[in-house]
């Protein structure tokens, strides 16, 4: 399957997560407050505030989470990393801040601010911070 394919096969996952979650009762957390109520949408207006890069360490807080989806911010120091593992779903990640040496399926690359990057299940990867860094993960599916 290419990118393209699996870009769109991941659109179309989302778009039914989304139909799937309408109406569906959720504890949100919106200004930092808890709500229990029906959430249709939910927004951030700026996912990299949501955390802050630690000397030293890996900073992760998950902002959404709802039935097939679930998204984190993730911020590295430099010279952090994650080792080797694989996604039981499909992952995108989008770096926001920073760069990232990242490895999926024995190829490596250099991402950037805006770069976007969308793995299938069970794809095997690794990171690592070149500079401080902050990044999105998109996990959707069962």
């Amino acid at each position: 399957m290419c990118v393209d394919d699996r870009a769109h096969t991941l659109a179309l996952q989302v778009m039914q997560i989304r139909s799937r979650c309408h109406g569906t009762p959720d504890t949100s957390r919106v200004h930092g407050l808890e709500h229990d109520h029906v959430m249709a949408h939910t927004l951030i207006s700026d996912p990299a505030s949501e955390v802050t890069v630690q000397v030293g360490a890996v900073v992760s807080k998950v902002v959404h989470r709802s039935d097939g989806l679930n998204v984190t911010v993730f911020a590295f120091d430099a010279g952090e990393q994650l080792t080797e593992h694989q996604v039981a779903r499909t992952a995108v990640v989008q770096v926001l801040s920073g760069r990232l040496r990242f490895t999926v399926d024995a190829e490596q690359l250099d991402l950037g601010p805006g770069s976007w990057l969308c793995m299938a299940s069970g794809a095997a990867h690794s990171l690592t911070a070149s500079e401080p860094t902050v990044m999105l993960l998109t996990l959707a599916g069962e």
